[in-house]
């Protein structure tokens, strides 16, 4: 969210972009790579996952706890992540220890083995990982509703995959995957902290230029047909869990920082969001209320969920469907908007603070939109947006018609 970054290309493909950041010992970087659960094939479910596990396990050069030392004892860390559409592996360390988090992020990037024994136990983590989320309702239940939405599509996988597809995975369909989608062209390394370009690239065109230029000819399936559904399961729980929404905007849309805005006013992190002073302040049926919005490539995910008494379920699901009207019926006040205004812009203005967060979201961004905005182009936008037309995309995103539903019911 800087204009003040720097991009540069290897000859290979791979980019590197750089921002300098004063005042600071600390240095971020890591790779993100344009992959994630959605370029899975229906017997790859879980896959992109298993592989952002498998890689801290064994490279050409490295077994896996010389992997977890490499950082750790120079007090450094090392970590990863997958998304429906990125992997990264990145890497938090003192400025002086740069070149060391780079040459291990290429290793385990790059240079992965995919041990049979490392595999083995790895699958009983991620097993136990499935099993804590599906004890967890709110994590369970946010899966449930991506396969719902996204029925039939792979943005509906669930990115820690099936017990049967992670049972069924060997060395030979990482070797796989990675092959069929590794492409250097669609992948970033990003670097954050109170190093020089120079250096930077110095270590870029040591470490990283004589990698070989992979390809890929992966095609992504687009989303399409959304049809709206409600579903109940009955689960051992005392409360009812519900999720409400529908596919929104895609990442490119024009639309889609207006209605980032819109989700905040509605069950945005302020306690004054008007869906927490409705359920929760003035009428005590829920603890916590919230409304998130998820874009991705030529799509996004809106959703609002909460949990309440059973006998409070169909008036806490009315009283969200009276705020989505009032959003549509009544546009703004000069007040409402200007804080609504200000409260995004200070939210955003605080992530940056986040150097780490920072060096994700750059990487991401250009993957996404070939380009990092400024903060203060950012910012002009919020200001430009109108009343009239927060309430349009309030009109065309809340119709109730379009919303599915997703209950978690406690077992009669």
């Amino acid at each position: 969210m800087a204009a003040d970054y720097n991009l540069y290309t290897l000859p290979n493909g791979i980019r590197i972009v750089h921002k300098q950041v004063n005042n600071t010992k600390i240095v971020h970087c890591g790779f993100i790579l344009d992959i994630g659960s959605r370029d899975e094939q229906p017997h790859q479910q879980g896959i992109a996952h298993f592989w952002e596990h498998m890689a801290f396990k064994g490279t050409q050069k490295r077994k896996a706890f010389h992997i977890l030392n490499r950082l750790d004892s120079v007090g450094g860390e090392l970590n990863a992540y997958t998304t429906k559409e990125k992997v990264c592996f990145y890497a938090s360390v003192l400025d002086k220890h740069l070149e060391n988090a780079l040459e291990l992020l290429t290793d385990i990037t790059f240079q992965s083995v995919f041990p049979e024994k490392q595999i083995e136990k790895e699958r009983g983590v991620i097993l136990e990982e499935m099993a804590m989320y599906q004890d967890s309702p709110e994590d369970a239940l946010q899966d449930d509703f991506d396969g719902q939405v996204f029925a039939g599509h792979p943005l509906g996988y669930n990115i820690l995959g099936t017990t049967e597809s992670v049972r069924s995975f060997n060395r030979e369909d990482f070797v796989r995957f990675v092959h069929e989608n590794l492409d250097s062209s669609r992948l970033i390394f990003s670097c954050v902290g109170n190093v020089s370009l120079q250096k930077v690239k110095r270590l870029a065109e040591k470490h990283l230029r004589e990698l070989p230029c992979y390809t890929s000819e992966r095609k992504r399936p687009l989303f399409t047909g959304y049809n709206p559904s409600q579903h109940t399961e009955h689960k051992s729980l005392t409360q009812s869990h519900c999720i409400m929404g529908r596919t929104s905007y895609a990442l490119s849309d024009e639309k889609r920082l207006p209605f980032i805005m819109l989700s905040n006013i509605l069950g945005g992190p302020a306690m004054t969001s008007r869906l927490n002073l409705a359920l929760r302040e003035k009428k005590g049926l829920v603890y916590a209320v919230d409304a998130s919005y998820t874009p991705y490539l030529e799509t996004g995910l809106f959703s609002i969920s909460f949990a309440t008494e059973p006998k409070q379920l169909q008036k806490s699901i009315k009283l969200v469907y009276k705020e989505l009207q009032l959003l549509k019926d009544k546009p703004l006040g000069s007040m409402q908007l200007h804080f609504a205004k200000e409260q995004l812009i200070g939210q955003l203005a605080m992530a940056e603070e986040n150097n780490a967060s920072l060096m994700l979201m750059m990487g991401k961004s250009i993957l996404d939109l070939d380009k990092i905005e400024s903060l203060e182009s950012i910012f002009d936008t919020i200001r430009a947006i109108s009343a009239p037309e927060l309430q349009e995309i309030a009109r065309e995103m809340f119709e109730q018609e379009s919303f599915s539903i997703l209950t978690f019911e406690p077992e009669p």
